[in-house]
């Protein structure tokens, strides 16, 4: 089967995939050498941090220790893929997750990737600048409202025009924006808006990630990560503006500029890149790597909304994955064992 692999973001290690990488890690030689770096960076180890005796959400959702956790978890579930069941013919991820989806299509090393996916993590955490929310644009149903999308752009931008308030798109995510800022924009937001269910939903130890605001930890990353950990990609990579890197054809220096830079400091469209994740590598199949399940109603809602093979709704898609799965979430153990 031809395969997407989706390599998941920030907030996807939670209390139930405490012990992911014990379970599920399939070289433990690689962790120790991750563990390693850790060390040397005087941090918690990852060993450490999975076999903690229960999950604390004030130490393992830090940038410095999720970003790594979440790295390696995708990282090793690259490695679980039976090769003979599925052939990855393109790489993606969503936010952070691009750090991940470089290591797994070869533009990074496992442990070079490490080292940029850890650096940003910590450099997040020790510049926590502004934070983020999470607000829908789609209902229930997933039916696209075009129209309500449109709205919520405009309350952004009000607000945002207002003096000494800040409020941007972070990430575009399926059925969801996840908008970023100061606390006065956060705030102004959040009363603006009707309550939905949970949400508008504040994201924990989350700084205004893919905003200008994240310029200063850009520059931090130029400084101290170089051109020479990038090489070019063994398969196809998306951005998050749904940009494809070819192997054979990629300009390392503008990959790392894109990874450091523009990635760090504009909005990360995720939709886009499952769209054409879908409509020019016509997959098969889309895997999502752990840790965690939490982006799979995100890939799904973006199929929708590109209309993937005429999907036009939530039931639209669970008629279609009760037929024949066309997502697989790794995190998931009744469908890990379709891909592994």
């Amino acid at each position: 089967m031809r395969a997407v692999l989706i390599c998941p973001g920030r907030g996807t290690y939670n209390a139930p995939e405490l012990g992911a990488l014990s379970r599920h890690f399939p070289d433990r030689d690689l962790l120790a050498r991750f563990d390693s770096l850790r060390l040397e960076a005087g941090q918690d180890t990852l060993t450490e941090l999975d076999r903690a005796a229960s999950f604390d959400p004030g130490r393992h959702t830090r940038g410095d220790n999720a970003s790594a956790l979440i790295y390696a978890a995708g990282v090793g579930d690259s490695k679980n893929l039976d090769l003979d069941k599925v052939e990855v013919v393109a790489v993606t991820g969503n936010s952070m997750g691009w750090y991940t989806a470089l290591a797994c299509a070869g533009a990074l090393t496992p442990e070079t990737g490490f080292l940029v996916a850890n650096t940003m993590g910590t450099l997040m955490q020790a510049n926590l600048i502004g934070g983020q929310l999470v607000y829908p644009h789609m209902g229930d149903d997933w039916v696209p409202d075009p129209d309500s999308k449109a709205s919520l752009f405009n309350t952004i931008s009000e607000i945002d025009s207002r003096a000494e308030h800040s409020l941007r798109l972070s990430i575009d995510l399926g059925g969801m924006l996840v908008l970023a800022g100061d606390e006065a924009g956060l705030s102004a937001f959040e009363k603006a808006v009707p309550k939905r269910n949970a949400f508008p939903m504040r994201l924990r130890n989350h700084a205004a990630f893919h905003t200008d605001l994240m310029r200063p930890v850009s520059e931090l990353g130029m400084d101290r990560l170089g051109a020479e950990l990038f090489d070019q990609p063994r398969v196809p990579l998306i951005d998050g503006r749904g940009q494809i890197w070819w192997p054979h054809a990629t300009e390392i220096g503008s990959l790392r500029h894109y990874t450091l830079g523009t990635q760090v400091t504009e909005p990360y469209d995720f939709t886009a890149a499952i769209r054409v994740a879908a409509r020019e590598f016509a997959p098969d199949l889309f895997i999502l790597t752990g840790p965690g399940t939490t982006l799979g109603g995100a890939v799904a809602q973006s199929l929708v909304l590109s209309n993937w093979r005429g999907l036009g709704s939530k039931a639209d898609f669970q008629k279609m994955q009760d037929r024949e799965p066309v997502l697989v979430s790794m995190g998931r153990e009744d469908q890990r064992s379709l891909v592994t």
